[in-house]
């Protein structure tokens, strides 16, 4: 078993990347900017995720390291740029988590998880000073769309902005489904996708009430429907069919059947 240590290790990685982007190193990474990355970043993370759903312990450990390499990537990038150094990054984390959580490093007393996430947000609105004046300011622009509704509906919540009642947030969904209907009915595109919008963001804001992510209830809705779709492609294909020439009804069949399969 290794003796290296985490900061020896973590060092090994910054020291390799540095390589690969020195002259002589990686054409591919030397290549490689802030903006360039950004797309990996994502991917990365989606990911991880994907390991965590299949509960794959060593699929997870190789996908963690890709994500790692990510912000050492962007380290080590700034670092050419004299903007800042890995280090520094690694300063700035440890000293705000020390300073948002005063309960666990200083004296002060939380109660709850809820009470903490409501002085957490009271300490970042002071770091940010003036900065941010709106109670819906530091969201990412660049978040996925339900992610970001989820996000802004918690923000208006914690400053009153909120329904009551679960059965008050279901009403609003079952209107704004009627009125995506009669705009349907109209035929009206431009107002079709205003009610579709409206209705997303209701059902997003009903997720929030019964503790439902709802970004990650849509994913694991496309992961269903895409293994479903996969046994009535696999099914057909082993048959020596094809798709375009199967029947809905068929289809369907082998829908309901792949369903089965995934309850046992």
């Amino acid at each position: 078993m290794s003796t290296e240590t985490t900061q020896n290790r973590f060092d090994r990685l910054m020291h390799i990347m540095r390589k690969l982007r020195a002259p002589g190193g990686c054409p591919w990474d030397a290549e490689q900017t802030h903006d360039s990355l950004k797309r990996y970043l994502l991917e990365e993370s989606y990911e991880v995720l994907e390991a965590i759903d299949a509960k794959d312990d060593a699929l997870l450990k190789e996908e963690l390291g890709d994500l790692i390499l990510q912000p050492v990537f962007h380290a080590a990038v700034a670092e050419e740029r004299d903007a800042f150094t890995m280090d520094e990054v690694l300063d700035a984390i440890n000293e705000k988590l020390v300073r948002r959580h005063p309960h666990v490093f200083g004296d002060q007393v939380i109660e709850s998880s809820a009470a903490q996430v409501e002085n957490w947000e009271k300490i970042k609105k002071g770091e940010k000073g003036d900065e941010r004046k709106s109670a819906l300011s530091g969201i990412p622009p660049h978040l996925p769309a339900l992610m970001k509704a989820q996000k802004i509906t918690e923000k208006a919540a914690r400053v009153g902005f909120d329904w009551e009642h679960t059965d008050q947030v279901f009403a609003k969904v079952m209107e704004e489904l009627h009125e995506f209907q009669e705009a349907m009915a109209a035929g009206d595109q431009q107002e079709m996708e205003s009610e579709l919008g409206d209705l997303l963001f209701a059902i997003v804001n009903l997720g929030r009430f019964l503790a439902i992510d709802p970004e990650e209830a849509l994913r694991k809705t496309i992961q269903r429907f895409t293994r479903r779709f996969s046994h009535i492609e696999d099914t057909l294909h082993g048959r020596g069919e094809r798709l375009q020439d199967t029947s809905l009804e068929e289809m369907d069949k082998l829908w309901e059947e792949a369903k089965k399969m995934e309850k046992r």
